[in-house]
């Protein structure tokens, strides 16, 4: 099949219009209908259902998108492994992690690593869901669990326990617990018991969660968690690390803690010499490094 017809075909499946893509590519309306034209004649099939709001893919059109979807994400690796310098890091880096650790721990740092290498473009993709790095939708991964996805270069950075933490504030009103028992005339601030990403946390507090039967609050990340806490909502289920970098914090129930959760860093083995990923690994090594000196030297 010609490759600019494919081209132009996955263009216009992106974007639904033949306009747009037209805008896109560069090509004129007409241009780019004559492409798509020829495709299903040579295919002999329809790809698209022309109305009134645009295009959609038929069943044949979904199967051709899914095909120039995986050779769109192969051509990016290719170039991005072409444009990787012997001596320069630049260029477009995916990076993806938890809301709450990327908005929390990585976001506050990603300054210093502009500092060395001012030509990146990182491109931070904050969400829940664990991003398929084979397929490409991510270059680098930052996990609360070890990557199970073969071909992944990975490496474990840190280990996380989760803690209760409140304000002060919150508890010269409603007092202090001094035992699980206690937390019951508390309202609980928690992730949902359904997160993909900290099974060790949900196995240490879902048995507290499901004995309390007050006014809870749970939500899909951490984030949103601390600022619940912040303006005195309740006790909150976080990371140690966040009591790091925000004083405010007080420890609740100072005995009580999940088990460590591995913090792993992984990306495709195809991008094992990638100046950029390389870059950013030993970036945020070096952060880690640099934290864990700090907090020793304060205890």
């Amino acid at each position: 099949m010609d490759w600019d017809k494919l081209r132009i075909f996955h263009s216009v499946a992106d974007v639904g219009s033949l306009t747009h893509a037209g805008d896109v590519l560069h090509l004129s309306q007409s241009a780019v209908s004559r492409q798509i034209r020829a495709l299903e004649e040579k295919l002999n099939v329809t790809l698209f259902h022309r109305h009134a709001r645009g295009l959609i893919l038929t069943e044949q059109g979904e199967l051709l998108y899914e095909a120039t979807s995986q050779m769109s994400k192969r051509l990016e690796t290719a170039e991005a492994r072409i444009r990787d310098s012997e001596d320069e890091v630049f260029g477009e880096l995916r990076v993806t992690t938890t809301t709450g650790f990327g908005t929390l721990w990585l976001a506050p740092r990603i300054n210093r690593l502009y500092e060395q290498y001012p030509d990146l473009n990182i491109d931070l993709i904050l969400e829940e869901r664990v991003l398929d790095l084979p397929m490409r939708e991510a270059d680098v991964a930052i996990r609360m669990k070890e990557p199970s996805q073969a071909d992944l270069v990975r490496r474990r950075l840190m280990n996380v326990k989760m803690r209760l933490y409140a304000t002060q504030k919150y508890l010269d009103k409603y007092g202090t617990p001094t035992s699980l028992e206690e937390l019951d005339v508390h309202r609980l601030v928690t992730q949902g018991l359904e997160a993909r990403q900290v099974n060790e946390s949900i196995a240490w507090f879902k048995p507290i969660l499901e004995h309390n039967h007050g006014s809870n609050l749970t939500m899909n990340n951490y984030f949103g968690v601390l600022q619940a806490v912040l303006h005195d909502t309740g006790i909150g289920v976080l990371p140690d690390y966040v009591s790091d970098e925000v004083p405010e914090l007080v420890r609740v129930l100072p005995d009580d803690q999940s088990k460590e959760i591995p913090v792993f860093l992984a990306f495709p083995e195809e991008l094992r010499h990638s100046k950029r990923v390389q870059a950013f690994r030993d970036f945020v090594l070096e952060e880690i490094k640099t934290h864990r000196l700090h907090k020793s030297e304060n205890v």
